[in-house]
């Protein structure tokens, strides 16, 4: 099985019933292995986040692993499962959000799908943008403290 690698921002309306239409430009990119079935729940900073049923599937085996006699890891396990949904996308390719959770994300309307990885982010729009109008100042240095300590697997020496 390869490694999913979503990418791109879509602005999508939540219609009455609470429902979305996946957009096709990123249905095209889930892993048949999904079968068109998704896992949405919680996710920081105030989105929600939406993975496709097998990266779920992969996601939780770390976490079904930890030691839940361990007071932080019990903690944890308990807001990453809140409100966690399995969804499938129905004929019109659209899935059904659950209330709860578009309340905890304060989502009417307007929302971004945000694909990186393996997952997709749900944000109601001006969130959003308000999350990325705080871009650092120097986005350099960000880069250099998250990424210097990383090492190139294309390093020179593997070149023929």
């Amino acid at each position: 099985m390869g490694k999913t690698n979503l990418i791109g921002e879509y602005e999508c309306r939540v219609d009455d019933k609470s429902r979305v239409i996946l957009p096709s430009a990123l249905k095209k990119q889930i892993s048949q292995e999904s079968q068109d079935k998704f896992v949405i729940n919680r996710g920081f900073e105030g989105c929600l986040v939406l993975y496709p049923l097998n990266v779920w599937k992969e996601t939780t085996v770390s976490i079904d692993k930890l030691n839940l006699f361990v007071k932080d890891n019990r903690k944890f396990v308990r807001f990453f499962y809140n409100g966690a949904t399995e969804l499938a996308l129905d004929s019109q390719n659209r899935l059904l959000l659950p209330k709860s959770l578009l309340g905890f994300a304060g989502i009417d309307k307007e929302i971004i799908l945000f694909a990186y990885s393996d997952r997709i982010e749900v944000w109601n729009k001006s969130t959003y943008q308000q999350l990325l109008a705080g871009e650092p100042e120097d986005f350099a240095q960000l880069a250099e403290k998250v990424m210097g300590k990383q090492e190139r697997s294309d390093a020179i020496d593997d070149l023929p």
